[in-house]
């Protein structure tokens, strides 16, 4: 079957956590204040399952996040997402690393690793800050525009085509195909299930004709680092090949894209700290945990318990789901002042904590250190070429459970002379 769409269920006031609607608005963030004081390991029942544990505090999501042993990511077990990514069937792919344990999911991951190791990154920032000056003369003279497709979408799609070694004009499909992978429950990314499946047969098919190209001729890029890497002296299989393709699409784009948006979302409204960044640029790369923080791109990840295991004071069955939310640990009041204040200045005075919006452990995000670099570069460029630029109008949202996307967000700036 195709990945299923999130039911909402009524739990008599209790609030339904699965609900794509319920983050739609920012208003989610007092429900999980709530929780973390009240029910910090919360059962919620599912209208088309078996219900999950929700994880809301900081130290807890660090405990599981550092013991796949008890806490399994593996696809045979359900893998990362809250449905069951062992009952879907959309197409030939085999699980990616971020549905793998240790020792394989460790072999897997050393595959990609050379290409996200920090002096190729540093290499890059050239080429970055050329993208961002590009897309930042493309602006209306208006000072009007849409700033997602425009600036926040475009940039990581085309760093994303670039590790890939594939032209920018193929951006574009690659940002379709990653929006309905993660889409499902969007009525405007998943328009029918047929579109689904054709975009997911796209997707693998155009990744079937890169890895039949690499094998032949190899480069520096990713692809043919999957196409010519070797696990335990075997060569990655096919289906895995696939499920890796999509995952690189996915992770390289929506974490991006969302903390790019949501960070301009969030100098708009504390129009102070943007003052400080203007101010004193040298903040700008410290500044980008905190946006990384505030955002919370990603809002969950889901494990499964392989044993009977006690948690915040609730005892957790073998095989039962445990959904670790980003978004909440990101906001925990005891381990940040102030944690709903946006403050550019947090991270520079060196005695916050890691934020969580690149997860933790085993699974901590391989291409962190891309995504930052991005950020830093998008921000001092539009910064100093619209120091006044804001959101004017309405924020769309994406409907996801999963991913705090912002799908249109309208700006305005004086432009430049």
């Amino acid at each position: 079957m195709l990945r299923p769409q999130a039911e909402a269920v009524d739990l008599d006031g209790k609030p339904d956590l699965k609900n794509p609607d319920l983050y739609l608005t920012d208003d989610f963030h007092d429900i999980f204040r709530a929780l973390r004081v009240e029910e910090p390991v919360y059962w919620n029942p599912e209208a088309d399952s078996t219900g999950f544990w929700a994880v809301t505090r900081y130290d807890d999501i660090e405990t599981i996040s550092k013991n796949p042993k008890i806490f399994s990511s593996a696809k045979d077990m359900g893998g990362h997402r809250i449905f069951n990514e062992n009952e879907i069937d959309e197409n030939d792919t085999d699980a990616s690393m971020i549905s793998m344990d240790p020792p394989t999911h460790n072999a897997y991951r050393r595959m990609v690793t050379p290409g996200f190791v920090p002096r190729r990154i540093s290499n890059m920032e050239d080429r970055i800050r050329a993208r961002v000056t590009r897309l930042l003369d493309q602006m209306p003279a208006t000072g009007q525009t849409e700033f997602v497709s425009s600036v926040a979408a475009a940039l990581p799609i085309e760093v994303l085509a670039e590790l890939f070694g594939v032209p920018p004009s193929d951006g574009p499909k690659l940002f379709e195909w990653s929006n309905a992978t993660v889409g499902e429950d969007d009525p405007e990314l998943r328009v029918s299930d047929e579109y689904m499946r054709q975009c997911v047969a796209e997707m693998a098919g155009y990744a079937a004709g890169l890895w039949e190209e690499r094998l032949k001729n190899p480069g520096e890029d990713l692809i043919s680092m999957l196409a010519h890497s070797k696990v335990g002296g075997e060569a990655m299989t096919f289906p895995t090949y696939i499920g890796t393709f999509i995952l690189l699409v996915v992770a390289g784009n929506e974490t991006t894209r969302n903390s790019i948006s949501g960070g301009l979302q969030a100098l708009s409204q504390f129009p102070e700290e943007r003052q400080k960044l203007l101010d004193d640029p040298s903040l700008i790369p410290s500044a980008v945990q905190e946006i990384v923080r505030w955002v919370s791109p990603v809002l969950h990840m889901r494990r499964t318990a392989t044993q009977d295991v006690e948690l915040g004071g609730k005892e957790i069955k073998a095989g039962d789901k445990v959904v670790m939310w980003y978004c909440s640990a990101n906001r925990d009041e005891t381990k940040w002042k102030d944690p709903y204040t946006f403050d550019v200045t947090r991270y520079a005075r060196g005695d916050a904590p890691t934020q969580l919006g690149f997860g933790a452990g085993q699974h901590f995000c391989l291409g962190s250190r891309l995504a930052e670099l991005q950020l830093k570069v998008l921000f001092e460029e539009l910064l100093t070429r619209f120091p006044d630029i804001e959101v004017d109008g309405p924020v769309r949202r994406l409907r996801s459970n999963f991913i705090s996307g912002i799908k249109e967000m309208p700006v305005r700036y004086t432009p430049a002379a």
